[in-house]
């Protein structure tokens, strides 16, 4: 069964800050590893600590936060951010 990726109001956000550029690598990146897959953990990595629950995705030098849940087949988009930032937000 395939998921869907659903976008948070914060993600959006965060998406519009970035450069045009940065926008377009990250778009493609989503098209191609999460955007209908039938398993979304398979380029991931479940993150520990505060964010337990949480899993993220390396896109360059930046990191896409998502929570993934299985019921509804959705995977919703929490977070996109330099590396450097993206951990401080949560």
């Amino acid at each position: 069964m395939k998921y869907k990726l659903v976008l948070t109001e914060d993600f959006e956000k965060q998406f519009r800050k970035l450069d045009r550029s940065i926008q377009t690598i990250i778009v493609k990146w989503i098209r191609k590893h999460l955007e209908n897959c039938e398993d979304p953990r398979a380029s991931g990595k479940a993150l520990s600590a505060n964010l337990k629950g949480y899993w993220r995705y390396r896109i360059g030098d930046y990191r896409l936060l998502v929570e993934i849940k299985d019921k509804q087949l959705i995977i919703v988009a929490i977070s996109i951010a330099h590396r450097s930032d993206v951990y401080e937000q949560e």
